[in-house]
C-alpha cells in the first residue's frame, strides 16, 4: 500500500477522486437542507394538530416504504444504472420539498397532504438509498471505500449540527415554508453535481436503461433478486452475524433521541434550546467518530476488534446517560455516545460492503437502509416510547441499552469475525 493510501487524513479521499469530491459536497449540502425540513415538519404538524401521536405519525410513516420496499428496490439497483437511478430519485426529492413549500406558502398544507409527501419521501428514499451507498464503491475503488464511507457518515454528522440550527434560524427569520424551499434548493446543487460526474465503463456497461420498457424489466426482477438477496446475505459466515448485530444495534439503540426531549425536559430540566444542545452534541460525536474511522481506523489492521469495542461501549455509554441528572455529564456521556455509535455504523457499513459480492451490493445497502431507517424509526422508536408510557423514559433506555449490551456480548464469544 502507497504512503498516500497509509495517510491518516480523513480528508485525503476528496484531493484524490474529483467524482466522489462533487458527490461529497453534494450530499453535505443537501443533509443540511434534510435535517432543516426534517425539523420543520416535525414543528409544522404539531402547530396543525397539537398531537404528539400525530407528530409521531408523520415522523415515522415515511419509514414505511422503506421497510416494505427496500429489498425489491435493492434488486433493481443491483441491475440498474445506479448513478442514474440517484439522479432520478433526487429530483423526485427536489419536486417534493418543492411541493411541501408550495402548500406550505399559500396555507393549503394539512396533515393528510404531509402525511402524503412522507409517504413520496419514503418511496424515492426505498430507491436512492441502496444505489446512492452502494455506488460510493464506483467513485473511489475498493482501497479508499472505507475512508469515504466514514468522511460520508461525517457529512451526514455534521448536518445533523449544522440543519437544525439553520432551520431554527430560517423559521424565526422567514417561516417554516422557506425551510423546504431551501431543502429543494439543496437538491438542485445535488443534480447540478451529479450530472458533473462520470463513471467508468463497467458501470455503464450491461445496465437497464430507465425507460419504460427498462423499468418493466427491473420490476419483474426485483422480486425474485429480493428474495435472492436475502437468502445470500442469511448465509452462515461474517457478513450475516455483522449485519444481525447491525440489526439488533438499530432496533434498540437508536431510538434513544426519540426519548430525548423528554430526558431533556423532566430529568435534566432543559427547555427547547438545551433539547436541541444535546442533539448537537451526539452529532458532534458522531462527526468525530467518522473522521476517526475516516483517518487512522481506515487502514487499522483488525477492524473487527474496533468493531466490537464500539459494539460494547455505545448500549455501556446509554446506561451511564438514561440515569444522569447533571447537565454537564450528559454533554460529555452523549459526545462519547456519538463517537462509539457512528464509529460502529461507520465501520460496520465499510466492512459490510467489501465483504459482499459486487452484484449484491444494491441489495446489502437496501437491508441496511430497511434497518436504520425502517425498523428503527418504524419499530424500534414506537417500541421505546410504547415502554417509557410503562417503565418512564430513563428506564425504557436503560432496557433497551441493556438488552443491546447483551446482544453484543453474545456475538463477541459466539463469532470468529471480531477476533480479526
Amino acid at each position: 500500500m502507497t504512503t498516500a493510501a497509509r495517510s491518516s487524513n480523513p480528508f485525503r479521499v476528496l484531493a484524490r477522486h474529483r467524482n466522489f469530491r462533487i458527490f461529497w459536497t453534494g450530499q453535505t449540502l443537501s443533509q443540511v437542507g434534510s435535517w432543516a425540513q426534517t425539523m420543520a415538519v416535525g414543528w409544522l404538524s404539531l402547530q396543525l394538530s397539537n398531537s404528539a401521536f400525530v407528530v409521531g405519525l408523520v415522523a415515522s410513516v415515511g419509514a414505511v416504504p422503506i421497510v416494505l420496499f427496500s429489498m425489491h428496490a435493492g434488486a433493481m439497483v443491483d441491475h440498474g444504472n445506479k448513478l442514474r437511478i440517484v439522479r432520478v430519485t433526487q429530483s423526485i426529492l427536489l419536486l417534493q420539498a418543492a411541493l411541501l413549500w408550495l402548500v406550505t406558502i399559500t396555507g393549503q398544507v394539512s396533515i393528510p397532504i404531509l402525511l402524503a409527501l412522507a409517504c413520496v419521501q419514503g418511496l424515492s428514499s426505498a430507491v436512492e438509498i441502496p444505489a446512492r451507498q452502494s455506488m460510493i464503491i464506483q467513485l473511489v475503488g475498493r482501497d479508499d471505500l472505507q475512508p469515504a464511507i466514514a468522511l460520508n457518515s461525517s457529512g451526514f454528522n455534521l448536518a445533523r449540527v449544522v440543519g437544525p440550527a439553520v432551520g431554527g434560524l430560517v423559521i424565526a427569520r422567514f417561516g417554516i415554508a422557506w425551510c423546504f424551499a431551501l431543502n429543494a434548493i439543496s437538491f438542485v446543487a445535488v443534480l447540478w453535481g451529479l450530472f458533473r460526474i462520470t463513471l467508468p465503463a463497467p458501470e455503464r456497461a450491461n445496465m437497464v436503461r430507465l425507460t419504460v420498457t427498462g423499468m418493466h424489466e427491473l420490476l419483474s426482477r426485483s422480486t425474485v433478486g429480493a428474495a435472492e438477496g436475502l437468502r445470500h446475505l442469511a448465509t452462515p459466515g461474517p457478513v450475516r452475524d455483522l449485519l444481525a448485530l447491525v440489526t439488533v444495534g438499530a432496533v434498540l439503540g437508536a431510538p434513544f433521541l426519540t426519548l430525548m426531549p423528554v430526558i431533556a425536559r423532566d430529568q435534566l430540566g432543559l427547555g427547547a434550546s438545551g433539547y436541541g444542545s444535546l442533539l448537537a452534541t451526539v452529532g458532534v460525536g458522531g462527526l468525530v467518530g467518522a473522521l476517526l474511522v475516516a483517518g487512522p481506523l481506515s487502514h487499522a489492521a483488525r477492524k473487527g476488534r474496533v468493531l466490537m469495542t464500539a459494539a460494547l461501549a455505545f448500549p455501556t455509554l446509554l446506561l451511564g446517560f438514561a440515569y444522569t441528572t447533571s447537565v454537564t455529564m450528559a454533554y460529555v456521556v452523549l459526545l462519547a455516545t456519538g463517537v462509539a455509535m457512528i464509529t460502529f455504523n461507520a465501520l460496520s457499513n465499510g466492512v459490510l460492503q467489501l465483504l459482499v459480492e459486487e452484484q449484491y451490493r444494491g441489495r446489502l445497502m437496501a437491508f441496511y437502509s430497511l434497518v436504520f431507517v425502517g425498523l428503527s424509526q418504524a419499530v424500534g422508536s414506537f417500541a421505546i416510547g410504547a415502554l417509557a408510557r410503562v417503565v418512564t423514559a430513563p428506564h425504557a433506555i436503560a432496557l433497551a441499552a441493556a438488552a443491546l449490551l447483551v446482544a453484543s456480548l453474545y456475538a463477541m464469544v459466539s463469532s470468529n469475525f471480531w477476533r480479526r
